[in-house]
């Protein structure tokens, strides 16, 4: 997979005319749905909002799908590193990036166009914020005028009592600043009168009247009296009394705010508690909702990447199970359908001179396929009934399957050994089919895509197949050197041998990919032909022959498939494997000549 970005810049550019975040764009793995597993989509960031179309050549016929980026939650995955997931309320996108870093380029523009989206930026908070607390006010006025007074009318008559003794207690302020101005403008006269009296006591002797009243001698000069200041010129006020009312005014004020400080934390007691109540009430509520939420994904979602195979897999071990079981018994009737529908076209497959197939390739994998065939011949064809290590897994007939349990790293890797004899089919025409990649497909009822990469020899070839997804598993691929040899018997009483041996290889052209686990294999098909003599001077009839066939597999499956469940379904498919394989040779080879 490969993935590529089709922006004028980086996911951290800004359009400096807009100020919105500039496009991008380039190709993710999506996660479809579990028959396909992930696909490569064209994926556009823009405007707010992420579409994805099945190619980049398909953009012009309209997106297959889109999300609004304003309320979506980002999630990069825990344990891949290249995965990350966009939800928006209950719809989820599953999303793999190529590597770590185009994952991180994706997740920091998709948080900048969000942000820009009216929801995140400081422009739209601050809008949004306004509004709100306009609402709120609001609220809190309408709760005030509504709610507050309901319970009694103790705070409003307080209210009012205030009102009356502001409006004494200005009326008093009045009075009182008239007062004092009357004794500011009594104090300013008397001060003017003792300076003319100084001023005339220098220039002429006087005398004093009893009453204070001053007169000129009588040297012709005309006569001035002044009278002494008087309470009674300042309109009558009553200072004494004023002062007592003002007080009396200021102490019933204080008194009345104590009772109203009172009231209002007696009523934001109550509120208190009944906001507490209703908080509460509404924690439980989202608590409900939470978990149905998490309910629904869980319905709504069961089959996404995340109860896939893997080491944190949310499915349990028996569900894992019984969903591939299912899944296996829907593809067997499916190939009963199949097989009972195919009229098969009867194919003429050359086959070579019996000595291409003794003779040692020359090509580049010649001594490693060498080194292989002489293994399976040494120890392959080893009984293993003594043998303790090897466990006896099913017998029906002529057929036996052994088993050794092999874990490393947590992974199967069970060596499976089995024994078959099949009547009227030679070793030859036994592995000419298993090898023939020319009919793979009549027989073969797991590969869902086959291709032969390279032609190595007359009798190797390397092979790329892919086989079909059986979920939760994972899809797994094989890239592998098939090798087709005859083994003659060093004794003339002993019966040639006639093997076939597949094994996992690397080639430029079949690379390893995200959408499948690439597994590792070591198989071999041996096959030796055992010949009764006929009676009298019969000819050999396939009645006179028998096969006897040694199996062999080590299978590396890759992923992190349950244990148990390997082990359960390679003993359910490997003799269904062999009984299968073995009767399309009957069938091909009956009314043929034997092909020694």
């Amino acid at each position: 997979m490969s993935e590529k970005s089709s922006s004028s810049g980086s996911d951290e550019d800004v359009d400096p005319e807009s100020g919105q975040p500039v496009e991008l764009g380039g190709i993710l793995s999506k996660w479809t749905n579990y028959i396909h597993g992930w696909q490569d989509r064209w994926v556009v960031l823009k405007n707010n909002t992420l579409s994805y179309y099945k190619s980049e050549d398909e953009r012009e016929y309209g997106c297959r799908g889109s999300l609004c980026l304003s309320k979506a939650v980002i999630t990069p995955h825990e344990f891949d590193e290249c995965r990350f997931d966009i939800s928006v309320n209950d719809s989820v996108w599953y999303l793999r990036a190529e590597d770590p870093e185009h994952r991180l380029q994706w997740i920091e523009s998709i948080e900048l166009h969000k942000a820009e989206s009216g929801y995140g930026s400081e422009t739209s908070l601050r809008r949004h914020g306004s509004m709100l607390s306009l609402t709120s006010a609001a609220s809190a006025l309408s709760a005030a005028s509504t709610s507050s007074f309901k319970k009694g009318h103790r705070l409003r008559e307080k209210l009012a009592e205030m009102e009356t003794f502001r409006d004494i207690l200005c009326r008093q302020v009045d009075t009182l600043q008239k007062y004092f101005d009357s004794c500011a403008d009594v104090s300013k006269d008397e001060f003017q009168r003792d300076r003319v009296v100084e001023e005339d006591e220098d220039e002429f002797p006087t005398t004093t009247k009893p009453d204070g009243e001053y007169n000129h001698n009588n040297n012709g000069s005309k006569e001035k009296l002044f009278s002494p200041a008087s309470p009674k010129g300042m309109n009558g006020i009553d200072f004494k009394g004023e002062a007592i009312t003002f007080k009396a005014t200021t102490a019933g004020i204080l008194s009345t705010l104590s009772h109203c400080i009172e009231l209002m934390m007696k009523r934001e007691d109550s509120w208190q508690k009944r906001l507490d109540k209703e908080l509460e009430k509404r924690r439980r509520v989202e608590d409900a909702y939470k978990s149905a939420v998490n309910e629904l994904k869980k319905k709504s979602h069961y089959g996404g990447p995340d109860y896939e195979e893997g080491p944190n897999s949310l499915i349990n071990e028996d569900e894992f199970f019984d969903a591939v079981e299912a899944a296996l018994d829907r593809q067997d009737k499916i190939e009963e359908q199949c097989q009972s529908e195919k009229v098969r076209i009867p194919r003429l497959t050359p086959v070579p001179p019996g000595d291409v197939y003794s003779t040692i390739g020359t090509h580049r994998f010649a001594t490693k396929v060498e080194e292989m065939v002489q293994n399976h011949m040494t120890y392959s064809l080893q009984d293993v009934g003594g043998d303790a290590n090897w466990q006896l897994v099913i017998e029906e007939g002529e057929m036996k399957v052994y088993r050794r349990e092999v874990e490393e790293n947590g992974i199967v890797l069970d060596p499976l050994k089995a024994t078959h004899s099949v009547k009227g089919v030679t070793g030859h025409e036994v592995c000419h089919y298993f090898w023939d990649t020319a009919v793979r497909l009549d027989w073969e009822t797991t590969i869902e895509n086959f291709n032969l990469v390279e032609t190595l020899s007359d009798n190797a070839v390397i092979v790329y197949q892919t086989h079909k997804r059986v979920w939760p598993a994972s899809q797994r691929d094989v890239l592998y050197l098939s090798a087709i040899r005859k083994i003659l018997a060093t004794n003339e009483n002993d019966p040639d041998t006639w093997l076939v041996c597949n094994f996992s290889v690397d080639h430029d052209n079949a690379p390893p990919t995200n959408r499948c686990v690439r597994a590792k294999i070591n198989v071999a098909m041996i096959c030796q032909t055992l010949v009764s003599p006929p009676e009298g001077d019969k000819e050999i009839s396939r009645d006179n022959i028998l096969c006897k066939i040694t199996y062999v597999a080590n299978v590396n499956p890759g992923g992190w498939a349950p244990a148990s469940v390997l082990r359960a379904v390679a003993k359910r498919e490997y003799p269904k494997f062999l009984k299968r394989f073995t009767s399309y040779v009957q069938d091909k080879t009956s009314g043929k000549p034997i092909l020694f």
